[in-house]
């Protein structure tokens, strides 16, 4: 994990002040570090680590597929997140 960004309700297109949950980036080692957010409903669970990434771990998690622009996108969403453990 890199970065912890808030999620934010949207009314009628457009986004509130109302925060829903938070995006946890990520980078995937194996597609050249390619990006993607995890978005968790509810409090924020990690904060965001002063080095550079953190290893972590998703409970349920779910990705998807979406059109933006006309292109195929990915998402992601998950119930919880933990750091993950080095002993395997």
């Amino acid at each position: 994990m890199t970065e912890v960004i808030p999620a934010y309700q949207y009314a009628n297109g457009q986004r509130t002040d109302t925060i829903t949950g938070y995006k946890y980036t990520i980078a995937l080692p194996e597609r050249g570090l390619e990006k993607v957010n995890v978005r968790i409903d509810g409090p924020k669970l990690m904060e965001a680590p002063e080095s550079s990434f953190v290893e972590v771990k998703f409970d349920g998690l779910e990705l998807y597929f979406y059109w933006q622009n006309n292109l195929p996108q990915v998402g992601a969403k998950a119930t919880g997140i933990a750091l993950a453990s080095n002993k395997g």
